[in-house]
C-alpha cells in the first residue's frame, strides 16, 4: 500500500497542495481534475505500450492517436435534401477544424509553453477525451457535463510535472518491489479518493484493496459470469473481479506451459497479475461486457469509468442509477455481486422500489435485499455490512436475516475488526457470503442454508489505527494477518470437523440459528464459546514482600521495622493486615 512508499505519498501530497493553493479547494472538484490529467497520461502510456506490444507480436493495433479528429460540433451533418454540392461544402467546412490526433498525446503537449498548454488541453485534448469512445458510448454520455477547470497556466505546468514524477516513482517501485504497476496506480488513486471525505454524504467510504481481493478470492468470479456492484463508487470491486479473472486465466496458461514468469504473492499474500496476454480478443470482449456498476453520484460514475478504462477496460458499463428506486427494474440478472453499499443513509419511502419487501428506509438493509433480488438463482454475493445487520432486533433486520438463511444458502459470516475502514470510519463490519436458491415469490419447500461458517478476523496485516501501516512478522516479512487463513479455511470448511466453538472459525447448523432463543441472530458472539484460563497468583504476603524488596533491596526485618513513613511503611502495614 501507499503507506510503504513515503516518496510516492509525498508527491501525492504535493499535487494535492498545488491544487489547493491554485484555487481548487473543493476536494471532489480537485480529484476530478487530477483524474482527468492522470487519465490523459495513462491513455498515452497505454497506447504507446500497446503499439510496442503489437509490433513485437506482429498483431494489428490502431493507435487512439492515429489520424485526424474533428470536434463533434464541427462535424459534417449531411441532410437528406442536401445536394452533392452542399454535402461537399459541409465536409470542406468540417475539415477546416481537423486536429492531428498525435498533438493530443500527453507526451506531446507537456512540452508546450504554459499558456499554450492550458489553452490546448482545454480546447482540444479534453474535448477529445470526452469524445474518446464515439458519440453513442456510455463514457461520452457521462462525460457530457464534465468540465476542465484548471484556472491558471502555472497550475497546469506544475500538475503535469508532478504527475510525470509520480509515474516515474510508480514505475521504479513496480520494478524494484515486483508490485503490479496498476496496483500502485490503484494506491495513488485510492489516496486521492480518500481525500473526498472521511465518510461521504451517504456513508460511502473506500474499501481497502486487500479486502476487495479477499472478497474476490472468496466468491471466485469466472470468465462469462455477469458481475455487478449496485453501489460501485469508483469501481474498486469491479476492478477486483476483473483482476481476479485475468489472474486465473494467466495461471491456467502457465500450467499449460504458455507462461514464462512465475507469479509471486503480493504484500497481502494474494497472487494477481495485470498481464492480459492470457486474454484472447474474444475473452477480453466477454470480460469487458461482464462488469456492471451503478452509482447515484454522477462524479463517482465518471471516476469509476476512468478508473476501469485506465486499467484496460475500454468501454466499462458503469451508469448513473439509484438501484433502490422505482426506476431501477432489473431482477435475477447477475451471477456474482460484490459490494460495500452505503451504511448510514436512508431513502425517501415514496421512492423505494415496490419489489423490495422489507418495511424500512435503512439503506444497509434495502441494499442487501436488493442484491438478493438481483442475483440469478445459483448466483453468489459477497457483501460488506455493518455488524448491526447481524443482530438488530427490529422487524426489518430479522426479516432480512430470514431471507438470507431460508431463501439463500448463507455460506459465511466473517466479522472484521473495527479499524479496517480507518481513517474513514471506525464502524464494525462483517462480510456476508450467500448464494441465491429460492426466488422472492417461490414457496420455500426446504430452507436453503444447512450450516453457516463463522470466522472472527483479528488482523488484516495493517495496524488498526488511523495510520493503517503495514505490519511485519517476527522475521521481518509483510504480515498477511488472517487474510490467507480465511480463504484457506473457507474453501476447506467442513460441517463435521469445524465444530470447536472456541476456535477462530466454526460452523453452526441452521436449526440452532432459528431456535427461539437465537431468533435468526447471526452475530458470531452468540455462538462462540469463550475460553477462560485458570490463572494462579502468589499469596498476597509473597507479592508484598516482592514489592518491599523492589523498594529497599535485601534488608533484614530489624532494619525494616525502623522505617517510619513512606510507601514501605504502608506496604508493611498492609502485610500485617493480610497476615
Amino acid at each position: 500500500m501507499l503507506q510503504n512508499n513515503p516518496e510516492l505519498k509525498s508527491k501525492i501530497d504535493q499535487l494535492w497542495n498545488k491544487f489547493w493553493s491554485g484555487g481548487i479547494s473543493n476536494p471532489l472538484t480537485a480529484i476530478e481534475q487530477i483524474t482527468y490529467l492522470l487519465f490523459m497520461k495513462r491513455l498515452d502510456e497505454l497506447d504507446l505500450k500497446r503499439q510496442a506490444d503489437a509490433e513485437w507480436t506482429g498483431e494489428k493495433y490502431t493507435s487512439k492517436f492515429a489520424g485526424k479528429w474533428i470536434p463533434p460540433e464541427y462535424r459534417a451533418k449531411a441532410r437528406e435534401d442536401d445536394t452533392q454540392k452542399e454535402t461537399d461544402k459541409r465536409h470542406a467546412d468540417a475539415q477546416m477544424y481537423e486536429i492531428d490526433k498525435s498533438t493530443l498525446r500527453w507526451s506531446e503537449f507537456k512540452r508546450m509553453q504554459a499558456e499554450e498548454m492550458l489553452q490546448h488541453v482545454q480546447s482540444k485534448v479534453f474535448p477529445f477525451l470526452k469524445d474518446l469512445n464515439g458519440a453513442e458510448s456510455n463514457f461520452t454520455h457521462h462525460m457530457k457535463n464534465a468540465v476542465f477547470i484548471i484556472p491558471k497556466p502555472s497550475l497546469m505546468v506544475e500538475a503535469v510535472k508532478t504527475i510525470d514524477e509520480i509515474f516515474e516513482v510508480m514505475e521504479r517501485d513496480s520494478r524494484e518491489n515486483g508490485q503490479a504497476f496498476q496496483d500502485i496506480q490503484g494506491d495513488v488513486y485510492e489516496m486521492l479518493l480518500s481525500e473526498i471525505a472521511t465518510a461521504g454524504k451517504n456513508g460511502q467510504f473506500r474499501t481497502p484493496r486487500h479486502i476487495i481481493k479477499l472478497l474476490a478470492d472468496l466468491v471466485q468470479p469466472q470468465l462469462g459470469h455477469k458481475i455487478a456492484d449496485p453501489a460501485c463508487g469508483s469501481g474498486g470491486f469491479l476492478l477486483g473481479a476483473y483482476q481476479y479473472i485475468v489472474t486465473q486465466l494467466a495461471l491456467t496458461q502457465m500450467k499449460k506451459g504458455a507462461g514464462t514468469k512465475d507469479l509471486t504473492p503480493d504484500e497481502d499474500g494474494f497472487i494477481r497479475t495485470s498481464v492480459a496476454a492470457a486474454l484472447t480478443e474474444k475473452a477480453q470482449a466477454i470480460l469487458s461486457a461482464s462488469l456492471w456498476g451503478y452509482d447515484i453520484d454522477s462524479t463517482m460514475v465518471r471516476l469509476g469509468l476512468m478508473n476501469l478504462m485506465m486499467h484496460g477496460i475500454d468501454e466499462p458499463n458503469i451508469d448513473y442509477k439509484d438501484t433502490l428506486s422505482k426506476s431501477y427494474t432489473q431482477e435475477a440478472e447477475y451471477d456474482i455481486i460484490m459490494a460495500n453499499p452505503p451504511f448510514t443513509g436512508s431513502i425517501d419511502k415514496g421512492d423505494i422500489n415496490e419489489n423490495l419487501q422489507l418495511s424500512t428506509t435503512k439503506t444497509e438493509l434495502l441494499f442487501v435485499e436488493n442484491i438478493y433480488r438481483l442475483l440469478k438463482k445459483g448466483g453468489t454475493a459477497g457483501v460488506i455490512v455493518p455488524q448491526g445487520v447481524l443482530f438488530g432486533s427490529g422487524k426489518a433486520f430479522k426479516d432480512l436475516r430470514k431471507i438470507l438463511v431460508d431463501r439463500c444458502d448463507l455460506k459465511a459470516v466473517i466479522t472484521l475488526p473495527s479499524g479496517v475502514f480507518k481513517p474513514y470510519a471506525g464502524v464494525s463490519t462483517a462480510i456476508l457470503l450467500f448464494t441465491k436458491v429460492w426466488g422472492p415469490k417461490d414457496k420455500v419447500d426446504k430452507p436453503a442454508t444447512e450450516h453457516v461458517w463463522f470466522y472472527e478476523m483479528a488482523a488484516d496485516g495493517y495496524s488498526l489505527d488511523d495510520k493503517r501501516s503495514k505490519q511485519k512478522t517476527t522475521d521481518g516479512k509483510d504480515s498477511w494477518g488472517d487474510l490467507q487463513d480465511i480463504i484457506g479455511k473457507y474453501h476447506a470448511r467442513n460441517a463435521e470437523k469445524d465444530i470447536d466453538r472456541t476456535a477462530k472459525s466454526f460452523m453452526v447448523p441452521y436449526s440452532e440459528i432459528v431456535e427461539e432463543k437465537n431468533d435468526y441472530d447471526l452475530s458470531l458472539s452468540r455462538y462462540k464459546e469463550d475460553v477462560f484460563e485458570e490463572v494462579h497468583y502468589d499469596a498476597p504476603g509473597v507479592i508484598l514482600d516482592r514489592l518491599i524488596q523492589a523498594e529497599v533491596g535485601e534488608v533484614d526485618d530489624t532494619e525494616l521495622a525502623k522505617v517510619q513513613s513512606g510507601i514501605v511503611r504502608e506496604l508493611l502495614e498492609l502485610k500485617g493486615m493480610v497476615g
